[in-house]
């Protein structure tokens, strides 16, 4: 059972709210989400911040998961590795392009290129782990 794009975000929007992540295109084996770069989002030196960069690697593979396995809201993370590669533009959407690696029946790894939109430059690359939790009869 997966879930749709629209699905998907209705239900951010419902239980999310206060994420500026945007989901662009969901598929069976990935997700591709955006995130608006403002002052809010930048740190001294003026880049993304790493928080940011975080966020929305973690939201992508949990939208990428949601596109699989349908809307199972206790689905969490349980480990998330960032390697910063280099600065992001501060005058350009963030754009998470997920990849889902292993899909098991209790636990779901996942890979996350970000970039700057417009650059072809991966500004940090994220592999996370997610714990689905088990279905209940």
């Amino acid at each position: 059972m997966s879930a749709s794009k629209e699905e998907i975000a209705a239900f951010l929007a419902a239980e999310f709210p206060q994420t500026k992540c945007k989901v662009e295109a969901v598929g069976e084996n990935g997700a591709t989400l955006s995130h608006d770069i403002g002052i809010d989002e930048l740190r001294p030196g003026g880049t993304v911040s790493g928080p940011v960069l975080m966020s929305i690697a973690d939201v992508a593979i949990y939208v990428a998961i949601l596109g699989r396995i349908g809307i199972v809201p206790l689905t969490v993370t349980t480990s998330l590795s960032i390697n910063f590669l280099r600065k992001p533009s501060a005058k350009a959407r963030i754009i998470a392009e997920c990849t889902l690696i292993k899909v098991g029946r209790t636990l779901i790894v996942g890979e996350v290129a970000l970039y700057s939109e417009g650059s072809s430059d991966m500004v940090a690359h994220v592999v996370g782990t997610y714990s689905v939790p088990p279905k209940r009869d």
